[in-house]
């Protein structure tokens, strides 16, 4: 794993950002899982993915998903899934889209600027980007960079 970007002294900050915690502990990661799921669920685009075609129990998903965001944040254990596989099974159900990937992204982006800000939050969208760009690779056969302006 990469190491954490170096933190930025808080005075060099714009003064909203400076207002806005990192994603440096564990009850920080819930609430970026849950704001950025409550998004994805009315989302006109992803929703009907995570409803109808992967059929979510979000009662087991959630859980997972920040024990995953931690793992890559933090550091902790306890996240022991394979993301390459439970997307492809979704994907072999109803082919993944090449916007899918720019909305999530785009999705995740505005959630953590939103309400974070600082290494962790930037390491979160560097790591999501990561993970984004692997999925196309693999599931799609083909390279994804998103449309935000994203490197």
């Amino acid at each position: 794993m990469s190491p954490v970007p170096a933190a930025t002294p808080d005075h060099a900050l714009a003064p909203a950002e400076a207002l806005r915690p990192d994603l440096d502990r564990r009850s920080r990661i819930h609430d970026l899982v849950i704001a950025f799921y409550r998004e994805i669920v009315f989302d006109e685009l992803l929703g009907p993915v995570f409803t109808e075609v992967a059929e979510t129990d979000w009662s087991t998903h959630i859980p997972k998903l920040i024990d995953f965001w931690c793992r890559m944040l933090l550091d902790e254990p306890g996240y022991d899934g394979f993301v390459l596989a439970a997307h492809e099974h979704v994907h072999d159900t109803e082919a993944f889209r090449l916007e899918h990937f720019d909305r999530w992204y785009a999705l995740w982006v505005a959630t953590i600027d939103d309400r974070w800000a600082g290494p962790h939050a930037e390491l979160a969208k560097q790591r999501a980007l990561r993970i984004g760009r692997t999925l196309a690779r693999r599931l799609l056969g083909t390279g994804w960079t998103p449309d935000t302006g994203a490197p």
